[in-house]
């Protein structure tokens, strides 16, 4: 995937922001490192769990105007703008699923829910296939992984997703969810854990390192 288009329709320059309010909008220096460093990832996540980088786009969109007309406020929020923005992200992600109506065969329509994860848990079991190859290698079906990491717990989730199918490595998961290195470690182990006990199979020490 090419990340450089992740983030291309975003605004760079908050013209938005200077349309809406009728007045000239200065983004903040430390907000555009801010959004330089994790608009793109917010997208790939985005997109991962509604299906759609055009959707994912305008949820971070929407994110980042909230951003700035709060940004001297959210950077004294407990755990830092990043666990700020990564809540806000999700509501938003929530919301925007939430309020997508999908027409059914009967011409009728229904909410989808991101609770259903279906397009990001189907993605996870790919990753995961390739992560875990050792102790996967004789899977007669991935059904039962994809049951496994549906019911994980949403941070376990999130960290499943953000590091097995978009490829970041801890370190940089950390960021992106706003919470320490030795965190995203341990929602790592205990979701394997979990896929591993109910799929039945045993977690070599090496499949536990980086």
């Amino acid at each position: 995937m090419n990340e450089d288009s992740d983030a291309q329709a975003l605004p760079t320059t908050f013209e938005e922001l200077n349309a809406l309010h009728g007045i000239h909008y200065e983004m903040p220096t430390a907000l555009d490192a801010f959004y330089r460093m994790y608009a793109r990832p917010q997208v790939r996540y985005a997109a991962t769990i509604l299906g759609s980088k055009e959707a994912a786009k305008e949820v971070v969109r929407h994110l980042y105007s909230h951003l700035a007309l709060n940004w001297q406020t959210i950077l004294l929020e407990e755990g830092g703008p990043e666990a700020y923005a990564w809540r806000a992200l999700k509501l938003r992600v929530e919301t925007h699923a939430r309020m997508t109506t999908t027409p059914t065969a009967d011409g009728r329509s229904t909410i989808t829910s991101a609770n259903d994860r279906t397009t990001a848990v189907y993605e996870a079991v790919r990753a995961t296939l390739s992560a875990m190859r050792t102790q996967m290698a004789d899977l007669e079906s991935p059904i039962g992984l994809y049951t496994a990491i549906a019911a994980l717990p949403e941070r376990q989730f999130d960290v499943i997703i953000l590091l097995y199918s978009l490829g970041y490595p801890v370190k940089k998961v950390s960021k992106i969810m706003g919470i320490h290195e030795g965190t995203v470690r341990t929602h790592r182990r205990v979701a394997r854990q979990s896929i591993a006990a109910k799929l039945g199979i045993d977690l070599s020490d090496d499949e536990e390192k980086e």
